[in-house]
């Protein structure tokens, strides 16, 4: 490496310390729930080098949650609500992932080899998780203990896309409502989902709500006993700024007739069936 190229290496990762790996959005909303973006974008911090991936790559499903962060800006807008937004790759660090589980930082998805997180150390994996993943759910705690400041038990509302076909299997469901234990909210949200004809709605599908996978809502939602359902969009209705507006009016509407009860919020005991 020549002088100049190592100065170059030297101020990129001086920029990277100053890169802030969440965005907080519309803190000041009076809203008596939170949207979440796990996987809101691609984007890999330039010392990772792509991870060894080309830039087609990274712009497909397996880097990120196609049309979920531009999704969630527009609730955020139709909404009047808060909401925080990961901005960095699932391929860096899975923000929706328990920190020290083995999907946390993948070597391999959906087929495709990811080289720069094989044969990762634990140096290199504990610096992912104090730069992107620890300041990201930090900034959800500070939101939520926002909520409690002013004696309000907020609904957890994670805002996630899916790919239509996963290892071979096509899909069908449009929208899915992932909850686990509590179906308060996700029950009401089903239900008005469910009354557009049009919609094939999934329960628990794509994913479960009772997997690992769906750590955010488990840890903010249901392990405190806060009303919560999580949201998967397939991404081929999302992929596309005419897409996202469609989709960003349907779950506003199912949004907004779910939470008009004011009996959710009410925390419920841990572990509710």
């Amino acid at each position: 490496m020549d002088d100049q190229h190592a100065r170059d290496a030297a101020a990129a990762a001086e920029r990277e310390d100053d890169f802030t790996a969440y965005e907080v959005l519309n803190a000041g909303s009076a809203a008596r729930f939170l949207l979440l973006c796990d996987h809101a974008s691609h984007f890999i911090p330039g010392r990772y080098r792509g991870l060894g991936l080309d830039p087609a790559t990274l712009e497909r499903h397996i880097a990120w949650d196609i049309g979920a962060g531009d999704l969630t800006r527009r609730l955020v807008e139709l909404m009047d609500a808060p909401a925080v937004v990961c901005r960095v790759s699932r391929l860096v660090i899975d923000c929706n992932r328990p920190p020290h589980d083995p999907t946390s930082i993948v070597a391999v998805s959906d087929g495709i080899a990811v080289p720069g997180n094989r044969g990762l150390d634990r140096a290199e994996a504990e610096l992912r998780r104090e730069r992107y993943f620890g300041p990201y759910h930090a900034a959800i705690g500070r939101m939520v203990e926002g909520f409690a400041a002013r004696g309000v038990v907020p609904a957890i509302v994670p805002i996630h896309t899916f790919t239509p076909v996963m290892n071979g299997h096509q899909r069908p469901w449009h929208v899915g409502v992932l909850w686990h234990r509590d179906g308060r909210l996700a029950g009401r949200l089903l239900r008005s989902l469910e009354r557009n004809p049009t919609l094939t709605v999934g329960d628990n599908e794509p994913y479960s709500g009772a997997d690992p996978s769906s750590y955010t809502v488990q840890t903010y939602g249901r392990d405190r006993g806060r009303p919560h359902a999580s949201l998967e969009i397939r991404q081929d209705l999302v992929d596309t700024p005419r897409g996202v507006e469609r989709w960003s009016r349907i779950v506003a509407a199912a949004l907004r007739e779910a939470l008009d009860e004011e009996s959710l919020y009410r925390a419920a005991a841990p572990g509710r069936a």
